[in-house]
Formats: structure tokens, sequence, C-alpha cells
């Protein structure tokens, strides 16, 4: 049997009615951000407090987009007669994220967590040079990425979120006014108030009671 002209026609068009009368699915974006999963690639993290300056993230990248700058320095001896030691201090760390092809092997083989995801995902700009961020940048990143889950409820916290709550209280220490000794008229009235003499209650108890003077 032959199809009626026109049926293909018809039917999208009916096709077409029955999606105009539905509720719309398409996020709107950027009116509407995306619900992105928090392991999202979108950018890497600096905390540079937990980096020694190994370069293992350096030499582990593919695409050589990790420049990373540094120098030693001599910390004396904690105790005397001990010998120094030398230490790296980082001076630049900057990924150039126009070369990065976001394999996440950085942040796999750093083994003190210096490196992080964040699910940021709009660092979009005009120049290309401006998508080499240095530490300062890859610093302001860090603070966008999410917390781990907890694999056990009763689990010790993440290790780097206790390392960034010791150094913040550890700032907040240094931070923190002397606390104040007490006024001279509070120590004066203090020194004014009589004292009880340590022997009173045993000189009570050594009293002989009623009736017993006869006795002896």
């Amino acid at each position: 049997m032959a199809p009626i002209p026109g049926s293909g026609l018809a039917k999208g068009l009916a096709v077409t009615l029955r999606t105009m009368t539905k509720k719309s699915v398409t996020a709107q974006y950027p009116d509407a951000q995306p619900d992105l999963p928090p392991r999202t690639r979108g950018v890497i993290g600096l905390f540079e407090e937990n980096c020694t300056v190994c370069m293992l993230c350096a030499r582990e990248c593919p695409d050589w987009c990790i420049y990373i700058d540094s120098h030693k320095e001599t910390v004396p001896a904690a105790n005397p007669g001990g010998r120094e030691r030398s230490r790296n201090v980082l001076d630049r760390f900057a990924i150039d994220f126009s070369l990065c092809m976001y394999c996440g092997i950085c942040i796999e083989v750093c083994p003190f967590d210096a490196l992080f995801w964040s699910p940021e995902f709009e660092y979009a700009e005009t120049d290309i040079r401006e998508l080499t961020h240095e530490r300062d940048k890859l610093r302001e990143w860090m603070w966008t990425v999410p917390a781990p889950p907890a694999l056990d409820p009763g689990a010790e916290e993440p290790k780097e979120l206790a390392t960034a709550r010791k150094t913040a209280d550890k700032l907040a220490a240094q931070q923190a006014p002397p606390a104040t000794e007490p006024h001279a008229d509070e120590q004066a009235r203090a020194a004014e108030q009589p004292t009880r003499p340590q022997g009173d209650s045993k000189q009570q108890t050594d009293q002989p009671k009623p009736g017993q003077e006869g006795s002896e």
C-alpha cells in the first residue's frame, strides 16, 4: 500500500507540537550553573605548604606544562652541637593550562598532597599567555576544592585538612594579642584576704570531748 502523500510531514509536525508542550530540560548556562560532581577535573589548585619542591610532578608531566623554580636555604641545628641542614624553598610554581591535557598525573604522583582538582572551569582568557597560572593564582583555586568525602563515619579527618587547620591555628596564635596581667588593685585585694592557718583543723580534733577530762 502506497503511503499517503504528506503523511511524513504530518508525523513530523505532530512530534514538534508534542515537544512544544513539554517542559524544557536544557540548563540555560550561564544563568543556571551546572551541578558538577566533586571529582570534576576543572582546574588544579596548589597547597604550597605541602610542596617540598621534589620536582616529581614536573618530571612526570607528559606535556611539560609545569614550571618550578626553587633555591636552597640552610637551616640551623635544632640542638647544640647538631649539624646544619639545607631545605628547598619554593620560588615559582606555574601551570600552563594552554598545554595541560588534564590527565591528572601530577596530582596522582605528588607524594605530599600539594595538588588537588577543583571543579571550577570558568577561567577562559582572551590572551593565551594569561592561561599560565602562577602559584598565587593556583593558591586561589585551592579554596574552591571540595572537601573529600569520609570513607567511614569514625575515620580520621583527611591529613590535608589537618595540616590546613594546624597552619591556621598557628597563624591565629601569632596574631592574637598577649594576655594581660591582673590589675594591681585586684592583686592587692587578693593579698589582703585572710588565710586560714593550716593547723586549725588539727587543733580542733585534738581538743578533749566533755566528760573525758576527769577520766584521765
